[in-house]
């Protein structure tokens, strides 16, 4: 389970790398892809915050209540709340942006940016903190039963996965096609 957590966080990097080469070009004036963006940010939405976040949930869950500390602050629930919401703002300024409401491209530019910066230290507190944490604490029997927990919400990755899903195609043969963004 944490070497899949570890995978998606690769797989989400490189996607916030797309969105900073984008936010880039914006701020200097140059042409971008909305859609493109907005695929982005639709993926974080559809496959982060319904399947990656909710398994990094029960398994932290699962580790509090081993070390019986369930009623502890959890800054890790906290933390996918505050991304959840910044994905339903980024989106619904997208989404007015390709109804062709005119929208500033300064604060395009600010929110792409405090939503890549906000992505980026949620994963490097789970990367630095909790995921060395859970592999310290937790020993084989614990992941046995943690993978019984998440087999609700362990789904194929619809962008990175080897399936023939069409879902995310312009933004697959992007990543594909062009190393550099």
């Amino acid at each position: 389970m944490l070497a899949r957590l570890n995978s998606d966080h690769k797989h989400i990097a490189i996607l916030l790398n797309v969105l900073k080469v984008k936010y880039r070009k914006l701020a200097e004036g140059e042409a971008v892809n909305f859609n493109l963006i907005r695929d982005v940010v639709e993926y974080m939405q559809s496959y982060a915050e319904h399947s990656h976040h909710p398994l990094e949930d029960i398994i932290y869950n699962y580790y509090l209540k081993k070390v019986s500390q369930e009623d502890s602050p959890n800054k890790l629930a906290e933390e996918h709340h505050q991304l959840i919401d910044a994905s339903a703002s980024l989106m619904t300024t997208l989404n007015l942006i390709l109804s062709d409401v005119v929208v500033s491209r300064e604060q395009l530019v600010v929110d792409l940016k405090e939503y890549v910066a906000l992505q980026e230290q949620h994963m490097n507190y789970e990367d630095t903190i909790i995921f060395p944490l859970l592999a310290k604490e937790m020993d084989k029997k614990d992941w046995g039963n943690v993978q019984d927990l998440c087999s609700l919400k362990l789904i194929d990755d619809p962008l990175f996965s080897d399936n023939d899903n069409v879902l995310f195609e312009e933004l697959r043969d992007y990543i594909t096609d062009d190393e550099t963004f």
